[in-house]
C-alpha cells in the first residue's frame, strides 16, 4: 500500500512537470520508467524505492453521482459513514481536458473559458476543481466527461481557473433540452475525499459568444433540473466566456 502510494506521489510530480511552462523538468519520463518494473511486481517488490518521495495521503476521489449517498450532512466534519474508509472507488485524477473536435462545415464548435467561480469561503477550499459534463434532460451524458486541472489561486471569494474546455460536440448536433453542467469540488481532510461543494449549469439558449455568469446550486447536482435550490442568497456565480467556432 506504501509502495502504491509513492508510485500515486511520482505520478503527480510527473503531471505537474507536464502542466509546467518552466523548461527544466522537475520528474522526467525517464523516471517515470523506473516505475513500471515495480508495479508490475507490486505484491513482491522489496527493494528500497528508486525516489525519495513522500506517500500520497490517502485520499477517496468519487466519481459523479457517488457523494451523494455519503454526505448530506456537509457541515458535520466527523464524516459521513463509510467516508474515511481506505477501500477507494476508481480515483479521477483532476485534469482531463480534451482537445478541440475537427472542424465541419456549417457545423459550429463550441469553448466554454472557465474564468472564476465566486465563493464566500474560497480560501478555505483544498485543491479545487471543477468537473464538466454535459447531460441530456434524463441526466445521461452527451460527451465525456472533463475535470478542469486544480484551481490557479485563490483570492478573496474568488477561485480563479482561466481554462478552456472544449465541448465534445456540434453545437448543432446537441439534443433538445440539453444542458451543460459545471460541478465544484474540493478535497476534505477530515473526511479525506473530494467533495462537489455546489454546481451550476448552462442551457442550451445561453449559448452565444462572449461572458456569461451564472448561478449555483446545492448539491447534490440535480441533472435532470427538477429541484433546484440556490447555494445562496449573496449574489455568487460561475463566471465563463463562450466562443463559437463555425467552419
Amino acid at each position: 500500500q506504501k509502495t502504491i502510494a509513492k508510485i500515486a506521489t511520482c505520478l503527480e510530480l510527473r503531471s505537474a512537470a507536464l502542466q509546467s511552462t518552466q523548461s527544466q523538468d522537475e520528474f522526467k519520463l525517464e523516471d517515470l520508467k523506473k516505475l513500471e518494473p515495480i508495479a508490475k511486481n507490486i505484491l513482491t517488490y522489496n527493494k528500497e524505492f528508486p525516489f525519495d518521495v513522500q506517500p500520497v495521503p490517502l485520499r477517496k476521489i468519487l466519481a459523479p453521482g457517488e457523494e451523494e449517498h455519503l454526505e448530506f450532512e456537509e457541515d458535520d466534519e466527523e464524516g459521513g459513514a463509510g467516508a474515511g474508509s481506505p477501500d477507494s472507488f476508481l480515483a479521477r485524477v483532476p485534469g482531463t481536458l480534451l482537445p478541440r473536435l475537427p472542424s465541419e462545415p456549417g457545423m459550429t464548435l463550441l469553448t466554454i473559458n472557465i474564468e472564476k467561480i465566486g465563493l464566500k469561503d474560497a480560501g478555505q477550499c483544498i485543491d479545487p476543481y471543477i468537473t464538466v459534463s454535459v447531460k441530456d434532460l434524463n441526466g445521461i451524458d452527451l460527451t465525456p466527461v472533463q475535470d478542469t486541472p486544480v484551481a490557479l489561486r485563490k483570492e478573496d471569494t474568488y477561485v480563479h481557473f482561466n481554462v478552456d474546455i472544449e465541448i465534445q460536440k456540434h453545437v448543432e448536433k446537441l439534443t433538445k433540452g440539453a444542458a451543460i453542467f459545471f460541478e465544484f469540488k474540493h478535497y476534505k481532510p477530515k473526511k479525506r475525499f473530494t467533495s462537489t461543494k455546489c454546481f451550476a449549469f448552462m442551457e442550451m439558449d445561453e449559448i452565444k459568444p462572449g461572458a456569461i455568469v451564472i448561478e449555483l446550486y446545492k448539491k447534490p447536482t440535480d441533472f435532470k433540473r427538477k429541484k433546484l435550490q440556490l447555494l445562496t442568497k449573496k449574489p455568487l456565480y460561475l463566471h465563463l466566456h463562450q466562443t463559437l467556432h463555425k467552419e
